[in-house]
């Protein structure tokens, strides 16, 4: 027969976990939901206003401003880093001289701050003293505002996202490229097939697993843009690069509307959610 303490054990040992879930998880996630129904402004008290924050979102234009840049980023971001990752990947896969040094180069961006790669980034788009503007000048172009024309600073921080976090998810695409058993490849060359044959049948079927979660993190992280309009951009110019946790964080923590920002985060959350069920039915179609 088991002692108590036996008995116990168990409990013993899930209780650490169970409350760091309910303190850094569940509460937060609670008081959250309630605050959706509150105004509060972090010195006077909560005041009950049941659903008026909703109300108030729907009637925000900053809100779809953001939205609607977030989603024009996404637009741009993630077929720009599936491809890019698909193509280096696919490259990293063949016996080429250097194999490793290139698999680890193309991953160090991942690891490096975000603060330090965007502004490292800034430095670059910089219009009067920027690297990519003197090569333009160089090959007799004109200067480009990288940074400071609201039609180019979102694909601009696009392209510097897709070099920050492409790495991992060449990684994630290489892994699945080495688990594709060479017998398929084998005999479709035996029956005439050539390599592009051979990549939209064999390869892109077969890496359909990975390829979906490479999507689904992309769009999540996607979502969570932030750092980078904020460093480089402030949101500028014109609003043109204001993303929804930006805006959050300026709701919260600027105009210290907790309430509301609350509620935003819940409605980003809800749209995470619909846009990543989306894609997950659509790929599964295409590639069951």
């Amino acid at each position: 027969m088991r002692s108590k303490g036996g008995q116990l054990a168990p409990y013993g040992m899930v209780a650490p976990y169970l409350a760091h879930f309910a303190l850094i998880t569940a509460f937060p996630v609670v008081f959250s939901l309630v605050l959706t129904f509150h105004r509060w402004n972090l010195l006077s008290p909560m005041q009950w206003i049941g659903t008026k924050n909703f109300s108030a979102v729907a009637a925000d234009p900053l809100f779809w401003k953001a939205l609607g840049n977030t989603l024009r980023f996404l637009a741009i971001h993630i077929p720009l880093q599936v491809g890019v990752a698909l193509v280096l990947a696919v490259a990293l896969n063949q016996r080429i001289q250097a194999r490793g040094f290139f698999r680890a180069a193309y991953f160090l961006p991942v690891v490096v701050s975000g603060v330090v790669v965007t502004i490292l980034w800034k430095q670059l788009y910089a219009t009067e003293t920027g690297t990519l503007n003197a090569i333009l000048l160089a090959l007799g172009l004109d200067r480009v505002e990288w940074l400071t024309d609201p039609r180019i600073a979102m694909p601009a921080i696009a392209v510097m996202a897709t070099w920050k976090n492409v790495g991992l998810y060449v990684i994630l695409l290489l892994s699945g490229l080495q688990s594709i058993p060479r017998q398929l490849y084998e005999a479709a060359v035996l029956d005439g097939a050539g390599k592009v044959s051979q990549f939209f049948n064999i390869t892109i079927p077969m890496l359909n697993p990975i390829l979906l979660s490479v999507i689904i993190l992309s769009t999540i992280n996607g979502f969570s843009l932030f750092i980078e309009p904020y460093v480089m951009t402030g949101g500028g110019p014109l609003n043109s690069t204001l993303s929804m946790n930006l805006y959050i964080y300026r709701q919260g923590f600027a105009f210290y509307k907790m309430g509301y920002a609350a509620t935003l985060g819940f409605i980003l959350a809800g749209i995470v959610f619909v846009v990543v069920m989306i894609e997950r039915r659509v790929i599964e179609q295409e590639y069951p």
